[in-house]
């Protein structure tokens, strides 16, 4: 594959440490908004599935057995979508820290997703933006796609 670049943009915080601190005391793991959009989409569809399966490596947000298929549904910000500009915005305030936690973040998912490969799941990242109202009927097709008869094999 060739290789991706990215540019970084260097934002100042616009909130006080305090605030921050507060805002980002509310950022979960589970259950976030995009990830309940991809669920309610998936079961509408008829797809059946589990959450959090710990026994898989990045305990993926979606796993369907039956399609031998994992979702991730990855915050655009904290994964470092490919095509979003929130993605390329990164905090100027301890912009170190920031830049090792996002590219650390980055290189775990890579790890995770070969290690699922490996063990022969098919990995499905769904992003942030793409769970967005006007994005949902492309989501859906998108998703349709990948889990058809044709796409998956049945081993």
């Amino acid at each position: 594959m060739g290789e991706r670049r990215r540019v970084l943009l260097i934002m100042a915080d616009k909130f006080t440490k305090q605030e921050r601190s507060l805002i980002m005391s509310k950022v979960r793991a589970a259950d976030t908004t995009p990830e309940i959009k991809v669920r309610k989409l998936l079961h509408g569809m008829g797809y059946r599935f589990r959450l959090h399966r710990r026994d898989l490596p990045g305990k993926p947000d979606i796993v369907l057995p039956k399609y031998k298929t994992v979702i991730f549904v990855n915050g655009c910000f904290w994964h470092g979508c490919p095509v979003c500009r929130h993605a390329k915005i990164r905090p100027k305030e301890n912009a170190d820290y920031w830049n090792r936690k996002l590219d650390r973040n980055m290189r775990r998912d890579q790890e995770n997703y070969m290690a699922l490969k490996e063990k022969g799941w098919r990995v499905l990242i769904v992003w942030e933006c793409e769970t967005k109202k006007k994005n949902i009927p492309r989501l859906g097709d998108r998703l349709k796609n990948e889990l058809s008869p044709e796409a998956v094999s049945f081993e």
